[in-house]
């Protein structure tokens, strides 16, 4: 994977590990608050069923209060109040029944097959005693008490909320009940609503997190193609700029071996050729064929020197036999006496062992640097310090010249040369230049990091 790709993979990883804890933190939130708002519903829902149940219950009670307020215990007294509670109804599942205390139904009008039957003993799927616990329910003052029973619309067996009260000078239990799968019905509408309402908000966190993660991706893709753009003009540049070096370098290699070397060649071969005919002469020619071998071999020593100094200009000798260090105090020496400017070298720490590309890239530095003083700074005094403090190597070039433009000098097509070709060469190792400039003087800094 290349190193762009992981840059959008770590941009990408990290937005859709988010938005998947978002998605998670609000499925937990919403989940929660459906279940807390299908207790509350649940809740109230059943409170006014209860409410319902006791205003039912009070009706049938004043319905059938004048009868028990009578005092009277006989059958005819007692069956008029079971006509009149078997006449009360509500909705299709909605009655009222009547047992007496020791289990037997009394009046049942939904189903008249119990009526007479004593089902004290009779128990739902659970194996709860359904009479029993209605009639201790009423027994104690009465109240709600839920049970399971036949559902006379489905003659299914469903969960009623019953409501019941004693009648005790004639022994009776009375109540009526609500079947709660209605409730159970409404609350799973709710339930599926809520698994719709939060299904839709996981696939609106999903839909984000593509859109987010197209997006980002489309986003390195053009980052991409832009920095691939200004890297392809940056290398065409610096192609062009290689190239122009090279033409320079050609041309003042070639400047060097017209106008010194060749021109002294030419004169030593005239002068060869001479002293050969002189020698053929008398005496006093033969002598003067002498003085100008000897001029010759003084000009072939010169032609030599010539040699050695375009020779080190290309690549110091000293810099491969001898390591940087020595290399940049022979150069301080050499533009001293050529310059006449001192130059004071100065090394801390180790600087044995660098690589090869640190020791030219600083090198070259130095040179480019005391090329840039040479013509430009009109300096009286160059120091020029190697430092090695644990893995930085630092190399300094500071003078006390003029100074100048930092910013016009860098942006002139011409006059910048130079310290773009310093930039280049410590971008090119991953080193870092600095410099400053002022009217008291300039200071050059490259500093690069080289192995333990």
């Amino acid at each position: 994977m290349k190193l762009r790709q992981k840059v959008i993979f770590l941009a990408i990883a990290p937005l859709i590990l988010a938005l998947c804890a978002i998605a998670l933190f609000v499925r937990h939130q919403a989940i929660t608050l459906a279940q807390q708002q299908r207790a509350t519903i649940q809740q109230a829902y059943l409170a006014s069923k209860e409410a319902e149940l006791e205003h039912y219950v009070a009706l049938a009670s004043r319905s059938v209060a004048h009868l028990v307020d009578s005092g009277k215990r006989d059958a005819a007294t007692m069956d008029e109040a079971k006509r009149i509670l078997a006449s009360l109804s509500y909705g299709s599942d909605g009655y009222f029944f009547v047992y007496d205390f020791q289990g037997t139904a009394l009046m049942h009008p939904r189903q008249p097959e119990l009526v007479g039957r004593n089902l004290w003993e009779l128990r739902d799927a659970n194996g709860e005693p359904t009479i029993q616990r209605l009639i201790a329910r009423a027994k104690a003052g009465g109240g709600l008490q839920r049970y399971m029973w036949a559902k006379p619309s489905s003659n299914k067996t469903a969960p009623k909320l019953g409501y019941v009260i004693p009648l005790p000078i004639w022994g009776w239990m009375m109540g009526t009940g609500i079947y709660l799968d209605d409730v159970d019905a409404a609350l799973a509408k709710i339930d599926a609503q809520q698994s719709r309402n939060i299904e839709s908000t996981m696939q609106w966190i999903a839909a984000l997190a593509i859109i987010s993660a197209l997006v980002v991706a489309l986003s390195g893709v053009a980052l991409n193609i832009s920095e691939l753009r200004v890297a392809d003009a940056k290398l065409k540049a610096l192609a062009q700029r290689v190239v122009e070096s090279q033409e320079e370098e050609r041309a003042r290699l070639s400047r060097d071996l017209h106008d010194g070397i060749s021109q002294w060649l030419v004169s030593i071969k005239l002068q060869i050729e001479a002293g050969v005919i002189r020698l053929g002469g008398n005496a006093e020619q033969q002598q003067a064929a002498r003085a100008s071998f000897e001029h010759t071999a003084g000009q072939l020593n010169d032609v030599l020197g010539e040699v050695r100094r375009i020779s080190h200009d290309l690549r110091p000798a000293i810099l491969d036999d001898l390591g940087l260090a020595a290399a940049l105090d022979h150069l301080a020496q050499e533009f001293t006496h050529n310059s006449a400017v001192p130059v004071h070298f100065g090394a801390q720490g180790s600087t044995d062992g660098l690589p090869d590309v640190a020791n030219t890239v600083l090198f070259r530095i130095a040179q480019e640097a005391l090329t840039n003083i040479e013509r430009h700074a009109g300096a009286r005094h160059i120091d020029i310090t190697l430092v090695r403090e644990g893995r930085r190597l630092t190399l300094t070039v500071a003078d006390d010249g003029h100074g100048f433009d930092q910013e016009r000098v860098a942006s002139h097509p011409k006059r910048g040369i130079g310290l773009r070709n310093m930039m280049e060469r410590m971008d090119a190792i991953g080193g870092q230049l600095r410099i400053a400039s002022s009217p008291d003087g300039t200071s050059v800094q490259a500093s690069i990091e080289v192995g333990p």
